[in-house]
C-alpha cells in the first residue's frame, strides 16, 4: 500500500476530466490520502456491457466508438499493475504475440515473433490491447474504492485563480474550491484557457485524419480467414504513400480495432464528419487484399481530423494552484500509441474521452500523484509541482516530436527515400532483434527502451533522492 501523507498535509484536489490522465492522477492522489473530486462533463461513463458491439451502441454512447482500441505499452501497464486493478480487467485484454509491418500492397517488411514474451523479458510488464471502456471502467471503479468523488454533468466554464485557493466554475452554476486544480480535460481544455489568462489556444490541424473501425467476429462470420485474424491477437501495420493503417485485436480476440490514417480532406473548421464508405475503400484500392476484405465488412465510419498544439513554456501557474496533465499539457498524435488525436469539442460534451491516448497520460497522473504523495506539509506543494514539470515536460515533448518522425517514416511516397527505408527493414528481417536506428519505433532498439522502459514510480523515487522536498 502506498504511504499516506500526514493528515495536516492532505490536499483538496479538483481534477477536471474523467479521461485516462484524470482518473490515473485521481487514483494516485487517493492512494496517498489526498481528498479528490473529479469533475466530468459527461452525464455518465459508458458501461462495459454497453459497448460489446458497434451495433449495440445507442445515441448516448457514441464515445465507445471513438478510439475504441488502446494499445497499453509497458510504461503504462506497469502503472496499472501498481494501481492493483482486478484480474478481470487483465483478462479483458488481448496480448499480441506478433508485431508486423507490411508494405501497403501486402509484403511483410518487418516481423517480430514472440513479441509478447520479448516485451515481458525486457520490461517486466505486458504490451496489452484493451477496449477503451474496459480500461476507463476499471480505473473508475478503483478510484471510487479509494474514496474519489465523481461529479458528473459538470462542464467547466472557467477557473478563478486570483485567490489563494482556486475556484472551478461549471456551466451548471456549481462551484468547487480546493488547494489544487489538475487540468485533465484534454486538447480542447477549458482549464488550459484559464491557465493562459483567458486566451483561446485552439488546436491546429496536422494534415492527417483518421477513420476508426471496430469489427466483431459476428461481422466476419462468413470469412474464416478474417475470423482467425481476429482470434489470434497480433499487431499489424501497413505503410504506404501518405497513409498508414494499424490493426489489433481486442477483448481476448473477439473484436478487431482498425485505424486508417490518411491525408486530411475535411473542410476548415470541421473536426468530425460522417465518412463515405466508397471514398474510404477507394483510398486503399491496391493495398493488401486482407485489409480490403476487412474494409468490405464496415457498415458505417466517421472521419476525425487529427489535431495538435504548440508546446507551452510551463505547465504550472505562478501560484502553484493549477497544473496541466495529459493532453491539456502535451497533446500527441496517436502514431506511437502514447497520445491522442484531437477529439472535437462537440464530442467531449457527450463522453468522458478527453484523453484518447493512454500511455503518456497515465504516466503524467502517476508521476504527479507520487510527488504529491511525498509531501509532508502543504508548503511543499510548489516544489512538488515544479519537480513534476521538470520530470514530465521534456519527456512529453520529446514523445510529441517522435510521433511526427514516425509519421514521416510510415508515410513516405514511393521513391528513393522509401527504397532506402525498406532496405533497412529487410536487412534486419531475419535477425532476432533490430540493430541501430530502425524505421518502426515500435521495435527500434534506440527508441523502444526509452519509451517502454520508463518507470514512473522509480523516476519519482530517484528525483526525490536528488532533490528532497522542503518547506518553501
Amino acid at each position: 500500500m502506498a504511504a499516506q501523507v500526514p493528515q495536516d498535509a492532505r490536499l483538496d484536489i479538483i481534477v477536471n476530466g474523467a479521461g485516462l490522465s484524470g482518473i490515473a492522477a485521481a487514483i494516485t492522489f487517493a492512494l496517498h490520502g489526498h481528498r479528490v473530486t473529479v469533475l466530468e462533463s459527461a452525464k455518465e461513463l459508458a458501461e462495459v456491457g454497453q459497448s460489446h458491439s458497434p451495433r449495440s451502441i445507442g445515441k448516448n454512447l457514441t464515445c465507445t466508438q471513438v478510439g475504441a482500441g488502446l494499445q497499453i505499452t509497458p510504461n503504462a501497464s506497469k502503472i496499472l499493475q501498481y494501481f492493483q486493478l482486478p484480474q478481470s480487467f487483465w483478462d479483458a485484454g488481448a496480448v499480441p504475440t506478433v508485431l508486423s509491418v507490411h508494405r501497403y500492397a501486402g509484403p511483410v517488411l518487418a516481423r517480430e515473433t514472440d513479441f509478447d514474451k520479448n516485451i515481458m523479458s525486457k520490461y517486466d510488464a505486458p504490451f496489452i490491447d484493451f477496449h477503451r471502456v474496459d480500461l476507463q471502467q476499471a480505473l473508475y471503479q478503483r478510484a471510487k474504492e479509494l474514496g474519489v468523488v465523481f461529479a458528473m454533468d459538470q462542464r467547466v466554464s472557467k477557473v478563478d485563480l486570483d485567490s489563494s485557493r482556486p475556484v472551478v466554475h461549471t456551466k451548471s452554476g456549481s462551484s468547487f474550491e480546493g488547494d489544487l486544480v489538475a487540468a485533465a480535460d484534454g486538447l480542447w481544455s477549458a482549464t488550459r484557457e484559464s491557465f493562459l489568462g483567458g486566451t483561446q489556444d485552439l488546436p491546429k490541424p496536422t494534415g492527417d485524419l483518421a477513420y476508426r473501425i471496430v469489427l466483431t467476429l459476428d461481422q466476419v462470420a462468413d470469412e474464416p480467414e478474417l475470423r482467425e485474424w481476429i482470434k489470434n491477437p497480433e499487431v499489424h501495420f501497413w505503410i504506404g504513400p501518405g497513409s498508414h493503417v494499424v490493426s489489433y485485436s481486442l477483448r481476448g480476440g473477439t473484436m478487431l480495432n482498425i485505424v486508417l490514417l490518411v491525408p486530411d480532406n475535411l473542410p476548415p473548421g470541421v473536426a468530425k464528419q460522417e465518412g463515405s464508405l466508397e471514398e474510404m475503400r477507394e483510398l486503399f484500392k491496391g493495398w493488401d487484399p486482407i485489409l480490403n476484405k476487412f474494409l468490405t465488412k464496415v457498415e458505417k465510419v466517421d472521419k476525425w481530423k487529427l489535431m495538435h498544439q504548440a508546446e507551452l513554456p510551463r505547465w504550472v501557474n505562478d501560484k502553484s494552484t493549477l497544473v496541466l496533465i495529459g493532453d491539456s499539457a502535451h497533446p500527441m498524435l496517436p502514431y506511437l500509441a502514447q497520445g491522442r488525436d484531437g477529439l472535437p469539442a462537440l464530442e467531449r460534451v457527450r463522453c468522458a474521452d478527453h484523453n484518447l491516448g493512454a500511455n503518456s497520460s497515465i504516466e503524467d497522473g502517476a508521476v504527479l500523484g507520487e510527488l504529491l504523495g511525498a509531501i509532508t506539509s502543504k508548503a511543499q506543494l510548489p516544489q512538488a509541482l515544479h519537480l513534476y514539470e521538470s520530470l514530465r515536460k521534456e519527456r512529453g515533448e520529446a514523445i510529441v516530436r517522435e510521433t511526427f518522425k514516425q509519421r514521416h517514416d510510415f508515410h513516405l511516397p514511393d521513391g528513393s527515400e522509401q527504397e532506402a527505408r525498406d532496405v533497412i527493414f529487410k536487412s534486419q528481417f531475419e535477425k532476432q532483434s533490430a540493430q541501430g536506428a530502425f524505421p518502426s519505433r515500435w521495435t527500434c532498439p534506440e527508441v523502444q527502451p526509452w519509451l517502454y522502459g520508463y518507470d514512473a514510480v522509480q523516476q519519482v523515487h530517484e528525483a526525490l533522492q536528488r532533490e528532497p522536498l522542503k518547506d518553501s
